[in-house]
């Protein structure tokens, strides 16, 4: 887990490009374009965490971006420290929110019941519990 000595940004970029590069986003955002609208979500939700903690190994890459104004890549760092999914979703959201609107897909569901889920609250567990073996 990395660890930062960051406090939290009143209001955050959310820009995960400017962390990732316009090249890796404009990828992300073709692979969600493709893959969602007839993609399970339970195969769905590793692969968009695993995009956010690729974001967070790049982010912990940019020390001279760790401090001063609130940025995606302080949104990052706060959210690979986090434990609880619900505060995972207050940093990650606008960021997810927006990788999911570039790739023109929308991130609720809607189960066989008619139940509404979001693969958005999903990939926050996901990303909390990423390192977890339950079988260790």
């Amino acid at each position: 887990m990395i660890t930062t000595n960051l406090t939290m940004p009143n209001k955050p970029e959310q820009n995960l490009a400017s962390v990732v590069g316009a090249e890796t986003y404009a990828v992300w955002v073709n692979m969600l374009n493709e893959l969602v609208p007839q993609g399970r979500t339970h195969r769905l939700v590793p692969l968009v965490a695993g995009m956010l903690h690729y974001a967070v190994a790049i982010a912990a890459k940019k020390p001279d971006e760790k401090s001063g104004t609130a940025s995606a890549v302080q949104s990052l760092l706060y959210a690979a420290e986090a434990s609880d999914p619900s505060e995972v979703e207050n940093y990650l959201t606008e960021m997810v929110k927006q990788l999911f609107r570039d790739a023109k897909v929308d991130y609720s569901r809607t189960n066989a019941r008619g139940k509404k889920y979001s693969i958005l609250e999903s990939t926050c567990e996901e990303f909390v519990n990423w390192y977890n073996m339950p079988w260790e």
